[in-house]
């Protein structure tokens, strides 16, 4: 019986004095905001730059935005045989007369600024480089991105399950 009762005690003590303390909390659900999902949003936009607005138009995304999210802008370049050519921004030409026009941007959690630089005159260019420029902004997880080839905004749709934009003009 002492046996037996020794044992017991031996078995309940190496159960019991093997608990460590508990360790920080993790994250509910697979990217660490309660479950959420890891998800793509994008728009379509319609612009137009000229002084008024200081050849820079600032587009709030109208959705949530998280801190490690990456935003891509891809702007309508032309169309060949009926198929939209999208180049990832930014984006130059250069003319002529040596100027040059880059279409460019810049982002932040709650927005998109898409703006015109470079070394050209921008009140003198024609209106084909100023007005109703068409973008794809596209706002996606830094984890997304990683190995896809970003220039390919097919390639980028398809890898982050995006159907379609929203447009906003």
């Amino acid at each position: 019986m002492k046996k037996i009762l020794s044992i017991l005690f031996v078995s309940v003590l190496l159960l019991f004095s093997c608990e460590g303390e508990q360790g920080p909390p993790g994250y509910d659900g697979l990217d660490g905001l309660d479950g959420g999902i890891i998800a793509s949003n994008a728009f379509e936009i319609q612009v137009s730059f000229n002084q008024a607005n200081n050849y820079e138009i600032i587009e709030p995304y109208g959705f949530d935005v998280y801190p490690f999210d990456v935003t891509l802008v891809y702007i309508l370049w032309e169309t060949s045989n009926g198929q939209d050519i999208w180049r990832l921004i930014p984006q130059s030409t250069e003319f002529i007369d040596g100027s040059t026009l880059t279409y460019n941007f810049d982002f932040t959690q709650n927005d998109v600024r898409l703006f015109l630089d470079g070394t050209t005159d921008f009140s003198l260019l024609d209106p084909i480089w100023t007005e109703n420029q068409v973008f794809r902004v596209v706002v996606v997880p830094a984890d997304n991105v990683s190995g896809l080839d970003i220039s390919n905004l097919n390639d980028v749709m398809k890898a982050n399950h995006i159907e379609s934009f929203i447009k906003k003009f």
